[in-house]
């Protein structure tokens, strides 16, 4: 069996399961948001019991509009809250703790072999951990919260095997670009993705997690990568279920990726897998650049836009929205003078937030404007107005552009060695 399976088979208590079976599974943690959780509480109260099945396991961060943004949203978030009081459940993350999928890591609440659903889409995140960790509806959410249990079906599998080296300023965000270019939006529909080679064995967690969590953007069920010791570090975990795919482990199909050539990349309007080379695109004018989101607000992507914006300017008429993904990431940059050099280089900094990812709060385009984000999706309206053009590519390519006022390769700018 490969990990994917696994993981299902041990939730399900069998000793093996096989490709689109349908499995009972046990489920270690269930996470909504202030946007789907409100949805989740009322098919709850439908269903007929009094109490949540496990407190412990249950997790609400109120993190998409927040702070409220609308009368709306407040009372969203009060629903959320009275629902904690009322269950007794004490992980509740308020407004400004951070986006869901990050609060979820640096709380704890993601570790290898576990079996975890979210009702956010990109709750794949999480298989960067050597965790099973899938999007569900609110309403399944809702069943999850009264028994603890979900049906899935055992995903067929498809091996992504990295080798190489990145060039200087070519990140994971530029891999996974690339990578669902060749797949296509809808050529992994309710399949496993599971990252492996030599190229990931050196990623970075931070790395990892840009690629888990855009994976959904092919249509994938889950990504997953095998834990070893950066996953146990990070973690800070002296001991760890170090899951392996058996050798005679069975795939759809695999997919074979040198990086040692790949150059930056971009999705351009309006959907993820129309991706072309930055350089090909550089002559796009922006309005709007954005570093965050549950795909690129890591400590290691701060990191990379301040190493690009130290001792430069932001283009007039360029607006550069940097959003650290959880309180515990703003603080760290804080502590290394991230912030420092963005609000220096003319950006605003927000609080940890998912931001203007999905055109509800912070940074929504009118008719007409153009964002280059470092986030997940640029569908029509996906950051406001039906009008707007959204680019997606790494915080480096973001930065440079916001530096220019144009789509720009960061390895064309002159960058300050620290």
């Amino acid at each position: 069996m490969n990990i994917t399976e696994k993981i299902l088979a041990k939730a399900a208590g069998l000793e093996k399961v096989s490709p689109r079976e349908i499995v009972e599974a046990k489920v270690d943690a269930v996470m909504v948001n202030d946007l789907t959780g409100p949805l989740a509480v009322e098919a709850f109260r439908k269903i007929g019991v009094e109490k949540v099945w496990d407190n412990h396991r249950i997790v609400i961060v109120l993190d998409h509009l927040a702070p409220a943004s609308s009368e709306k949203a407040a009372e969203l978030h009060k629903i959320m809250r009275r629902f904690a009081l009322e269950q007794n459940i004490n992980s509740l993350y308020d407004v400004g703790e951070g986006v869901c999928h990050q609060v979820m890591i640096d709380e704890g609440y993601v570790k290898p072999g576990k079996l975890i659903v979210g009702a956010d889409s990109h709750t794949c995140t999480y298989g960067a951990f050597g965790a099973f960790a899938t999007g569900i509806g609110s309403t399944e959410a809702a069943a999850v919260f009264a028994t603890g249990k979900i049906w899935l079906r055992v995903p067929e599998a498809i091996k992504v095997n990295i080798t190489g080296a990145f060039q200087n300023f070519v990140t994971p965000k530029d891999l996974i670009l690339h990578v669902i270019g060749v797949i296509g939006a809808d050529g992994a529909i309710y399949k496993s993705i599971e990252f492996a080679g030599s190229t990931i064995k050196t990623m970075s967690m931070d790395g990892r997690m840009t690629l888990c969590n855009m994976v959904v953007e092919m249509g994938a069920k889950n990504g997953i990568i095998e834990p070893d010791e950066i996953t146990a570090r990070y973690l800070g975990l002296n001991n760890i279920e170090y899951l392996r795919s058996d050798p005679d482990a069975v795939y759809e199909k695999t997919l074979d990726i040198n990086v040692n050539d790949l150059e930056p990349k971009v999705a351009c309007p309006h959907s993820v897998d129309n991706v072309r080379n930055v350089r090909d695109v550089d002559d796009v004018e922006i309005n709007q650049a954005f570093i965050g989101s549950c795909t690129n607000g890591r400590i290691e992507d701060l990191r990379l836009a301040a190493k690009i914006l130290k001792d430069k300017k932001v283009k007039r008429g360029v607006r550069l929205l940097i959003i650290p993904a959880s309180r515990r990431v703003y603080m760290q940059a804080l502590k290394e003078g991230l912030i420092e050099v963005f609000l220096n280089a003319g950006a605003v900094v927000c609080n940890p937030t998912c931001g203007p990812c999905l055109g509800g709060h912070l940074g929504i385009l009118a008719s007409g404007e153009v964002c280059i984000s470092s986030s997940n999706r640029n569908f029509i309206g996906r950051m406001g107005s039906t009008k707007s053009y959204v680019y997606l590519a790494s915080p480096a390519t973001v930065a440079a552009s916001a530096i220019t006022g144009r789509i720009t390769d960061p390895r064309d700018l002159e960058v300050q060695k620290r």
